[in-house]
């Protein structure tokens, strides 16, 4: 039995748009602010904004688990481990917030986001797993997939971009090319971000009418709007197939997005034993100067104008 999309009404999604409205304002916050800024027991109350003590506890927590994962990050580049981290899910599931938050105060020497383009001609005449392969962590490394081989059993299922045979062959390699990944010393951690039917037509809705976020937007995904139920069915049985134990999935409720990505980043610190790597203490060393030294005088024309 057909279920009929749901539908928003015009107070629900005023609501919905106001909170991803105040979610965008909190993320340009973010890299400007620091734990003090919110010290524990100050008021968290404002008549200007219900949520403001909300807000104050997700920022609380998110710096602090952020401070942890530049404890793991330490450990990760001193002890030579290696992980892979997969982000799939629907489009406007919340992905890219979660991967801008973990990444934000890390080294991106040691922890780098890879998100691919559709393949060349070229790379799809490859073996299908060839061109992620590249992109694979060295001792050291942690590298996040914006998306990942997984493409095959999703959008590729759904938009016909692989053959039947091609899919089938996909589920036979892919749990062998993870054991293979994890036996050579590389940690598998796959999430699968999960929201709403509903959800998903208010953070659209919200894409068109906000212009700093048309860009999101693509034809494939409003395709993929409209084929929610293909992008289930084909979900159900990419995780049925390759949940495997030395790989498994793992189900972030993506509903609320701020909980999600606390949610996701502290379930992520706990698959490392990860200890606190002592620093040597650093010391600022006295600037050489030299008496005959005269610093150039700055060409007018090359100084940028201050506008601001």
């Amino acid at each position: 039995m057909h279920t009929p999309s749901p539908s928003l009404n015009q107070d629900e999604l005023i609501a919905r748009l106001h909170r991803d409205f105040i979610d965008s304002y909190d993320e340009e916050m973010e890299l400007d602010l620091d734990e003090h800024s919110f010290e524990p027991g100050a008021d968290a109350s404002g008549p200007d904004d219900s949520g403001r003590g909300e807000r104050r506890r997700y920022f609380q927590e998110l710096f602090r688990l952020q401070g942890e994962l530049v404890k793991l990050q330490d450990w990760v580049a001193t002890t030579g481990q290696k992980a892979v981290i997969l982000f799939e899910g629907r489009d406007a599931a919340g992905k890219g917030g979660v991967i801008k938050r973990v990444v934000q105060r890390l080294n991106p020497r040691v922890c780098r986001t890879v998100a691919l383009p559709a393949p060349s001609d070229r790379e799809r005449s490859q073996w299908y797993f060839q061109r992620y392969i590249a992109h694979l962590p060295a001792a050291g490394e942690i590298v996040l997939f914006d998306r990942s081989w997984y493409n095959r059993a999703g959008v590729e299922r759904v938009m016909g971009f692989c053959t039947d045979d091609e899919y089938e062959e996909f589920f036979r390699s892919v749990p062998e090319f993870e054991r293979m990944l994890v036996r050579s010393g590389i940690k598998v951690i796959k999430y699968w971000f999960s929201i709403t039917d509903e959800e998903q037509q208010a953070r659209f809705l919200g894409r068109i009418h906000d212009p700093l976020k048309q860009w999101k937007l693509s034809p494939m995904d409003m395709e993929s709007r409209r084929r929610w139920e293909e992008y289930t069915r084909a979900k159900e049985v990419m995780i049925d197939r390759t949940h495997i134990p030395e790989a498994p999935w793992w189900v972030v409720q993506a509903v609320d997005k701020k909980k999600a990505r606390l949610n996701c980043i502290h379930h992520l610190l706990a698959q490392f034993p990860y200890e606190e790597i002592e620093r040597p203490t650093v010391e600022l060393p006295p600037r050489e100067r030299s008496e005959d030294y005269q610093r150039n005088p700055l060409v007018p024309e090359m100084v940028v104008p201050e506008i601001y």
